[in-house]
């Protein structure tokens, strides 16, 4: 079962076992320049805002009724990242996908969990998913670009402009896998008119590079229960889609990341301590950044995009509890 509570995604397997819960919100942040350079991870500012997408039903272009799921709201050129947790410490495979394809392989989308090459994330020892994973250690940052004028990744791996979004898989681990390996006590750290979905649709596009290590999975594929995962879409809606769905006003632009440095606030480096990255997928490592595919044109999409020198970033991670990236409210 999927609900949305406080702007996340709560998937609950009751049938599975009472502590199999995982969340899943999308946090905005600093878009970092795509500039060639490696940056460190930009902080958190908040939860973009989640609406259950059959709420607007009668104003909704019958391809995005089909998805359900639910609907959030990006400014062109805006970056997130997606923050994961696991409230009772049970594990979780989580299958990332923008425009169906996979964020972590590049493999076009499947509903099922392969590990050569691995085509997931495990909760909760991966904390966040910055971006598409292109090297070993190396992330491109998720930026949201117009559906259909060649930015995305679903467009310059598959040439469709079809699904743009967000999609999420998640698969619990066995009960008796579970229960053999940890035990029962483990906790770890008014009418309005249709919208035009054809006009400012958002998908999901690789931007600058972040050092960021996604790891590999420490149980295996037997360790996950696939016959009972559950799915969600998560449509991306431009500032004025969002406006005529739900009548209220989407998150003001972030700073730019110079700005921001500018006014001495801090960069992330997390240490995962034993935990093994995987390597970059071949088929993402070959994706263009926005700033590459714009072409420092006067009349770019991406508005400032100058590069910068970060400070020394703070170190989060293990020994000890897991750490939370914390937000600027």
């Amino acid at each position: 079962m999927i609900t949305l509570h406080k702007d996340q995604l709560r998937f609950d397997f009751p049938g599975v076992h009472p502590e199999a819960v995982c969340t899943l919100g999308l946090i905005r942040t600093l878009r970092i320049p795509d500039d060639g350079r490696e940056y460190p991870l930009p902080p958190g500012f908040a939860r973009f805002p989640l609406r259950h997408l059959d709420d607007y039903a009668e104003r909704l272009p019958e391809r995005w009724r089909r998805r359900g799921g639910v609907i959030a709201p990006m400014h062109q050129a805006e970056a997130m990242w997606i923050n994961f947790d696991a409230p009772g410490g049970y594990p979780f495979a989580l299958k990332i996908a923008t425009g169906k394809v996979c964020a972590v392989s590049g493999d076009e989308w499947v509903n099922h969990l392969n590990l050569d090459p691995q085509d997931y994330v495990v909760v909760p020892e991966q904390p966040w998913l910055d971006g598409y994973c292109v090297d070993k250690g190396l992330i491109r940052q998720f930026v949201a670009m117009p559906l259909g004028e060649g930015y995305t990744a679903e467009e310059q791996l598959t040439g469709q402009a079809e699904h743009g979004g967000l999609q999420v898989i998640a698969y619990p681990m066995k009960r008796a896998h579970y229960e053999a390996n940890f035990g029962e006590d483990r906790r770890l750290y008014a009418s309005m008119p249709q919208i035009d979905a054809a006009v400012g649709e958002r998908g999901l596009a690789p931007g600058g590079k972040m050092r960021q290590e996604i790891y590999e999975d420490p149980y295996g594929l037997d360790a996950w229960d696939q016959r009972h995962p559950s799915r969600c879409f998560v449509s991306i809606a431009n500032a004025g889609q969002w406006m005529a769905l739900t009548g209220q006003l989407p998150p003001t632009r972030p700073p730019t990341a110079k700005e921001y440095t500018a006014a001495g606030m801090p960069w992330f480096e997390y240490y995962g301590g034993d935990a093994e990255a995987i390597a970059g997928a071949q088929k993402l490592a070959g994706l263009k950044g926005v700033g590459e595919l714009a072409g420092g044109r006067a009349d770019s999409p991406l508005g400032a995009d100058e590069s910068f020198d970060p400070p020394d970033p703070l170190k989060l991670g293990r020994p000890g509890p897991r750490p939370v990236r914390e937000f600027d409210f």
